[in-house]
């Protein structure tokens, strides 16, 4: 048994924390190990990001997964849905070790099953949780084997092969990878295509030299609005740590949310696939249901986070869902989230409409949001029950914390699953209306 237990690096979706200090080599090994046990799979694909700390880790991993008799594929330097897509194109369950937006002193591991499945809280973390803690290890009479394979050419076409290609047109697309992997995989997908494609800090550094890999951060955007004002660009890309999220800015250089583009994607989809399932997650806003219907799709809500929104489209058969924090899912990618395939859709649609990103974003935006606003609070569930009572007259719901909806103006409330906080997102009607109200909430939360 370790000296120390890991049981806080364990979180929701995956696992992560401070290295060396909460993740280190022996976790990590015991983490492969365990997750052999879980799967009982004969080999194990492994990617990794850019982090200093991210090979050694990947390297214990192995060892652990190889202890337990298990073959690992080793992918190399990779982006999270090239991960995904490894695990999809090889039928194998992986592990991306990355923490994708946190600091350089942080790492983690992203675990799914064969096919890219899920392994969250509730389909597998905790098994895998209690064996780490409790210091099992399995020893197999024969060591699995360890074999290197590239597939960046393999994933490039996968992600090229959900658009037309022939139907793009020749645009400048600047693209901010703050020194993630995006700058690994952004070129080799756009080889062939008709962009003048700029990359702004290509080089894989995980000490993120540049700015935070974040892009949900608007301060993070600053120098790609700038860059494509500067040059006149159609559209500026940014991708987050490990490349599997992306957040667009327009060719006026402000930046478009996470719903919008999940509005713009689905619409897109559901022209070639009318009448589909569209999953969205309940902080998205209320234009991207309205968007679904009117594009002849079926919307359904989900809890927020990337097990969930899988899970749903597992059991609906959505073609596709979305998240306010730029996660894009798609079924024919085994339900897998991707920045690069959904960065190619929006450009797919500014080639075919005829109109800049601009003027193609304004019928999505249909409300003013208050942005997700986080609110430290001794108690959360407390205060989440105090809020509840003082809109009694409100359509209220828990599918995911709180949310209340008086139709013209809604809310919700959702506990961290990681620390003390409240998250609140509100819409309404107009900026007005989104600032009165969301003064009104946060007062009741922070009484």
């Amino acid at each position: 048994m370790p000296s120390r237990s890991p049981e806080k690096i364990f979180k929701a979706y995956d696992i992560r924390g401070i290295y060396p200090d909460e993740i280190d080599e022996d976790v990590a090994h015991r983490v492969g190990n365990a997750f052999v046990r879980f799967t009982g799979a004969e080999r194990v694909v492994v990617g990794r990001d850019m982090r200093g700390s991210s090979a050694p880790l990947a390297a214990a991993f192995i060892e652990g997964v190889t202890l337990a008799g298990s073959d690992a594929v080793d992918i190399g330097l990779a982006s999270t849905d090239m991960t995904y897509f490894a695990s999809g194109r090889l039928d194998s369950p992986a592990a991306m070790f990355t923490a994708s937006h946190n600091p350089a002193r942080y790492n983690g591991i992203k675990l799914c099953r064969a096919a890219a499945a899920p392994v969250g809280e509730e389909t597998g973390l905790v098994q895998i949780r209690d064996s780490v803690v409790a210091g099992l290890v399995d020893r197999a009479e024969e060591l699995g084997r360890v074999e290197s394979l590239d597939l960046l050419d393999d994933f490039a076409a996968h992600v090229r092969s959900f658009v037309d290609t022939g139907a793009m047109r020749p645009m400048k697309v600047v693209a901010d990878t703050a020194n993630g992997m995006g700058g690994l995989v952004v070129p080799k997908i756009f080889e062939g295509l008709p962009f003048d494609l700029e990359i702004l800090y290509p080089e894989l550094d995980g000490s993120f030299p540049n700015h935070p890999a974040d892009p949900i951060q608007p301060e993070n955007l600053a120098d790609l609005r700038k860059r494509v004002v500067e040059t006149g660009a159609d559209v500026g890309l940014a991708f987050d740590g490990d490349a599997d999220r992306v957040f667009l800015v327009d060719d006026l250089g402000e930046p478009v949310s996470g719903s919008t583009t999940t509005a713009m994607v689905a619409s897109g989809i559901l022209e070639r696939h009318p009448g589909e399932k569209v999953v969205h997650n309940l902080i998205c806003s209320k234009a991207v249901p309205e968007v679904i219907r009117e594009a002849g799709g079926e919307p359904i809500r989900s809890r927020v986070g990337h097990s969930f929104i899988k899970q749903v489209m597992a059991d609906t058969g959505a073609i596709f869902g979305g998240e306010h924090s730029a996660h894009y899912y798609f079924r024919d990618n085994w339900r897998a989230d991707s920045g690069s395939i959904a960065a190619l859709m929006v450009l797919e649609r500014l080639s075919t409409a005829g109109a800049p990103l601009s003027e193609l974003r304004r019928p999505y935006e249909r409300y003013a949001a208050s942005g997700e606003i986080n609110s430290p609070v001794p108690d959360p569930a407390a205060v989440v029950e105090r809020v509840a009572a003082a809109y009694p007259a409100a359509d209220q719901d828990r599918l995911d914390g709180l949310t209340v909806d008086f139709g013209a103006w809604w809310f919700n409330l959702r506990p961290s699953n990681t620390e003390p906080l409240l998250r609140l997102n509100l819409e309404a009607a107009d900026r007005e209306s989104c600032d009165a109200r969301t003064a009104e909430v946060l007062a009741l939360v922070r009484a």
